[in-house]
């Protein structure tokens, strides 16, 4: 391996629409951060709803901050905002649940 590939990374970005996915794989330099690999992605051309001041970013399902260091293999998910806190939605459909079997 040669001494500049070895300073490479793979990752990929990740952003989920209800309907839709988009994943990006990039490869970077190693010490890039989550921001830049976002950035360089070219997935907020794609989707410009996205606003990387306000979203929450993760690694496999762990938040992370926009400057965290990016590992060989990780994959950044940018997450949507919640529509509705998951608790209500837990409660909205139990009660619905409850008048269906008393009907």
């Amino acid at each position: 391996m040669t001494e500049s590939a070895a300073k490479l990374i793979r990752v990929e970005v990740a952003y989920a629409l209800p309907l839709k996915q988009t994943i990006v794989p990039l490869t970077l330099e190693a010490g890039c951060t989550v921001e830049q690999a976002i950035r360089r992605s070219g997935i907020l051309a794609r989707h410009p709803e996205i606003d990387l001041a306000s979203c929450k970013l993760g690694i496999y399902g762990q938040l992370v901050a926009p400057d965290a260091p990016l590992a060989e293999g990780a994959r950044i998910e940018i997450y949507r905002p919640l529509l509705i806190d998951p608790r209500e939605m837990r409660r909205q459909r139990a009660e619905k649940a409850k008048q269906a079997k008393s009907n």
